[in-house]
C-alpha cells in the first residue's frame, strides 16, 4: 500500500516552482545581500523584490513592513516580545485566547514570568471562537496589545479577525495574528483583517522551512530579539536567507493565485469525509466549528479509542496523521485546545487531526476511511 500524507498542517512538501526559483540562489547567486559588490547587489535586489511581492499580496504598499525571519515562531516571539519592551512605559498587559499555538502562549509565559507582562487568557465557544465583546471587556488602561489566531492549527475553527482588529483599532491597542495556518486559504489582506501584525511561515504553504515572516505596520515600534548588523530594517540581526526568502515569497504567490479554487476543492474533500466517517463509524465527534474552519482541517475525537495507539496502528499502514498539533506530537498531555472547548479527557484521549493538501483526492480518502474504521473497531475491541 503507498503512502497515504494527512498531515499538511503540520508541512507541506516544497514545490516544484519554488524550488526553482531558490536554486539559482544557492549557486552561482550566493553572496551575501549585505556585500557591496555586484554579486551582492544581486542578492540584495532578490530579498527586496520578494519584500515587494509579499507586501502586495499582503495589500501594503509599504515593503519595508514586511520583516522576514527564521521561521512563524521567531516571527511571534519578535511580534509579542518586540511591543512588550517597546510599550513598557505605556502599559503592560496582553490579551490572547486559551487556544493559540504554543508559540505565543510560551512566549505570553515567559513575559508573565519575567514580570514584564501580565497576559489575559481568554476563553473560546464550544467551536473554538472567542466574541469579540469578550476581547473589549478585557481590554484595560495598560493593554498594549491583542494577539488572536486567524484559523486554529488543531481544530481549523476561523477567528472573527475584522471584528476584533476594529475594536482594537477603536481603542488604539495593537492587533496581531498568527496566520501560519491561513496563507493559501483565507484572505491575507492586512487592512481587511485590520491588523497592525501578521504572523506567516514558509513551510505551511508548499515553501521552505526555516523562514518565516512578520508583518509590522508602519509606525509600530519593535524592540529586536536578534542584535548584529543591522539587517531587515535594525529589526532581525543576521545574513538574509537569499533562497529561502526567495523560495517564500515564490510559494505565497503561487497559494494566493491558486487560493479560491484549490480551497473549494479541499472544501468538497473535507465536508465529504467528515460525512463519511461520522456515517461509518459510531461515537466520533468532529471538533472545531462545522463551516467556520480550514477548508482542509477535519480535527476527530473517536471514543473509546487511544490517538497515540491508533496513531501507530495507521503510520503502519501507510496513512500519516497527527494525534494534535505537529508541535506538542511528542507531549503525552492532552491538548490545551481541546481541553479549552471542554471536550472530556476520555475523548480528547482519542482525538486525530486529518490535514489534506495538493496531494489528496477522493480515491486516497476513501482507502483511509476503509483502513480507519477497520482499525477503529480492532482497537475498540481490544
Amino acid at each position: 500500500m503507498k503512502s497515504i500524507y494527512l498531515d499538511y498542517a503540520a508541512a507541506t512538501p516544497v514545490r516544484k516552482e519554488v524550488l526553482l526559483a531558490m536554486e539559482g540562489y544557492f549557486y552561482p547567486l550566493f553572496a551575501n545581500p549585505g556585500s557591496v559588490h555586484p554579486a551582492g547587489k544581486r542578492a540584495k535586489e532578490a530579498v527586496e523584490l520578494a519584500r515587494k511581492n509579499v507586501a502586495s499580496i499582503l495589500g501594503t504598499e509599504d515593503s519595508s513592513e514586511i520583516i522576514f525571519t527564521g521561521s512563524g515562531t521567531e516571527s511571534i516571539n519578535l511580534a509579542l516580545q518586540g511591543i512588550a519592551r517597546a510599550y513598557r512605559k505605556k502599559g503592560n498587559h496582553i490579551i490572547t485566547t486559551k487556544i493559540e499555538h504554543k508559540a505565543v502562549l510560551e512566549t505570553c509565559r515567559f513575559l508573565e514570568e519575567s514580570g514584564q507582562c501580565t497576559v489575559t487568557y481568554l476563553d473560546v465557544d464550544n467551536y473554538g471562537r472567542v466574541n469579540p465583546r469578550d476581547v473589549e471587556k478585557a481590554i484595560t488602561k495598560k493593554t498594549i496589545l491583542i494577539s488572536v489566531m486567524y484559523a486554529n492549527n488543531e481544530i481549523g475553527t476561523i477567528q472573527q479577525l475584522a471584528d476584533i482588529g476594529e475594536i482594537a483599532c477603536q481603542k488604539k491597542i495593537l492587533f496581531h495574528t498568527d496566520a501560519c495556518q491561513a496563507a493559501g486559504a483565507l484572505d491575507l489582506s492586512v487592512k481587511t483583517l485590520n491588523v497592525d501584525l501578521l504572523t506567516l511561515n514558509g513551510s505551511k504553504m508548499y515553501g521552505p522551512k526555516g523562514v518565516g515572516m512578520l508583518y509590522v505596520r508602519k509606525g509600530v515600534t519593535l524592540v529586536p530579539l536578534i542584535f548584529g548588523g543591522g539587517q531587515e530594517f535594525g529589526l532581525r540581526g543576521g545574513t538574509e536567507n537569499v533562497p529561502g526568502i526567495v523560495g517564500f515569497s515564490r510559494a505565497l504567490e503561487l497559494a494566493e493565485n491558486e487560493r479560491s479554487q484549490e480551497s473549494q476543492r479541499l472544501m468538497h474533500l473535507r465536508d465529504q469525509f467528515i460525512e463519511k466517517v461520522q456515517r461509518v463509524i459510531p461515537r466520533c465527534k468532529l471538533n472545531g466549528h462545522p463551516i467556520q474552519r480550514l477548508p482542509n482541517n477535519v480535527n476527530i475525537s473517536f471514543a473509546g479509542i487511544d490517538a497515540e495507539t491508533l496513531l501507530k496502528a495507521l503510520g503502519e499502514q501507510g496513512i500519516y496523521v497527527s494525534a494534535g498539533s505537529a508541535c506538542t506530537a511528542n507531549s503525552i498531555t492532552l491538548s490545551h485546545v481541546l481541553e479549552a472547548l471542554h471536550v472530556s479527557k476520555a475523548l480528547a484521549r482519542g482525538t486525530l487531526r486529518f490535514t489534506f493538501g495538493k496531494g489528496t483526492n477522493e480515491k486516497d480518502l476513501g482507502m483511509v476511511l476503509k483502513v480507519l474504521k477497520e482499525t477503529v473497531e480492532i482497537l475498540r475491541d481490544l
